[in-house]
């Protein structure tokens, strides 16, 4: 799958500022919007992974598109001349592209990744069940999640799963802010044997930046 990044690196914007990027993207080039926005054409929500990813990574904006996505991003690229950002308008001076092809895969090699941004694991029901449950039964859970998340974004990118998806996380809570209000999310790293591609998302609500992923390797890429 063709993987696209483009980066903004003379400018510095907050880490919770990646769905307001995903909202300058969708009305400057409205015409694009539903897969700059994940919708239908008829406006109906796509559940589906994201294919265009707004990340804040170590404060540099970023977009990331994969597919159909990394396809518009670079018929896009030389467009962007400008961020809105609220009320500010941030000059574009500085803009890098990268494109490869990638495959998210499962294989007998460990990969080291950290969350870069905070990892959103936890719908209502699973938040029921971690505040419940016991320290043990905690990890437990967040392991099987992390678990279902590789499974999902391997499929999700056309990768193969004829191994087993293993997964050692070590994660600690934090509270973030998502549209507003307080939502419990998780930072810290883990070890797995699936492959992802620099920055990826995991989880929920990747398109806006949450659960951002890094080799803690760089050699690994």
């Amino acid at each position: 799958m063709q993987y696209t990044r483009i980066t903004f690196p003379d400018l510095r914007l907050r880490a919770r500022d990646g769905h307001k990027l995903r909202g300058y993207f969708g009305r400057l080039f409205a015409e694009h919007s539903p897969l700059l926005h994940n919708h239908e054409p008829g406006g109906r929500y796509r559940y589906a992974y994201p294919l265009v990813q707004y990340k804040v990574l170590d404060g540099i904006p970023t977009v990331l598109g994969l597919g159909a996505g990394s396809a518009l991003l670079t018929r896009l690229f030389l467009r962007v001349d400008r961020l809105e950002i609220e009320d500010l308008t941030l000059p574009v001076r500085s803009k890098e592209i990268h494109s490869e092809e990638v495959q998210p895969r499962v294989n007998g090699q460990l990969y080291a990744y950290r969350f870069v941004n905070p990892w959103l694991a936890l719908n209502q029901d699973n938040h029921r069940r971690y505040r419940q449950a016991e320290a043990t039964a905690q990890q437990a859970l967040l392991q099987r999640l992390l678990t279902n998340h590789l499974v999902a974004v391997v499929k999700a990118l056309g990768g193969s799963l004829d191994e087993r998806v293993l997964v050692h996380p070590q994660l600690r809570p934090l509270r973030t802010q998502f549209k507003n209000q307080p939502m419990l999310a998780f930072s810290g790293h883990f070890v797995t044997n699936v492959w992802l591609p620099d920055a990826i998302g995991l989880g929920k609500s990747v398109s806006r930046g949450f659960g951002a992923v890094r080799a803690q390797n760089e050699r690994e890429r």
